[in-house]
């Protein structure tokens, strides 16, 4: 198994859900966090935890992936001792509605992409030579099982999960000839915050996607980043879909009540 205690790990979108999970475990375990999202006071408080509870280093940084300039900035400014980062989790995402493509919302669109597509790009752009360069790390891109099927009124959801699976092989073919890894950890039906968001804070509406089943938590998600992370060195999970016992795909699940 590699070792995470004293790793630099970066993970995007640490505020909550599954990024939150996963600054758990891996502080939990012994790694250095750079924890970044755009709630920094929920970030401090978040670190202040973290450091007092697992007697780690912890790292909160204000950061919007959708803004390049601030992605940047935010990476060439790192201090000396957190450049070197070994772990990033390129977990910051987001769904807006559920609308079929005619009627679709501009905003929602560009949020999506922004976020999902756009906002991933510019993290991997400026962290993975940072890996090439030492010839050591290793990128795991949270996507979902929307990146292998598309659902009614997911359309553009769907369309940037499937980037995500694209741009993961295609950092994998890129990193090929170096010891950086590359993973997707695929996510089915989980609840976090992902429902809250899509349908802008309705929180009934949010719940009743996850009634009568028993869904994925943040800790199952962060369970599988953590196991994809410590499989020694020739051994990557390219690739992993995860999701709840009674769901079969994004359409088919078997709910009760």
């Amino acid at each position: 198994m590699m070792k995470i205690k004293d790793k630099i790990i970066f993970i995007t979108g640490a505020s909550s859900g599954f990024g939150l999970a996963c600054a758990e475990l891996f502080a939990k375990k012994g790694g250095k966090l750079i924890i970044a999202a755009r709630r920094i006071e929920r970030l401090k408080q978040i670190a202040g935890t973290l450091k007092s509870k697992y007697k780690t280093e912890v790292l909160p940084v204000e950061l919007d992936i959708r803004k390049k300039s601030m992605v940047v900035s935010a990476v060439k400014n790192l201090p000396a001792k957190w450049k070197n980062i070994d772990v990033l989790v390129n977990n910051a995402g987001l769904s807006r509605g559920l609308d079929k493509l005619h009627e679709g919302k501009f905003q929602d669109w560009d949020e999506m992409i922004d976020t999902n597509v756009k906002g991933l790009l510019y993290v991997s752009r400026m962290v993975i030579p940072i890996m090439v360069k030492r010839n050591s790390g290793h990128v795991i891109n949270i996507g979902s099982i929307a990146g292998h099927e598309v659902y009614p009124k997911g359309n553009v959801y769907c369309a940037t999960k499937h980037a995500v699976g694209a741009l993961t092989k295609g950092m994998r073919m890129d990193l090929v000839d170096t010891d950086v890894r590359v993973t997707t950890i695929d996510p089915g039906l989980a609840e976090t915050e992902f429902s809250i968001v899509r349908f802008r804070g309705n929180k009934n509406k949010a719940k009743d996607v996850y009634k009568g089943i028993e869904s994925l938590t943040a800790s199952d998600v962060a369970d599988a980043v953590y196991y994809a992370a410590t499989r020694r060195l020739n051994f990557v999970i390219a690739e992993m879909i995860i999701q709840p016992n009674h769901q079969a795909s994004a359409m088919v699940a078997h709910k009760t009540g």
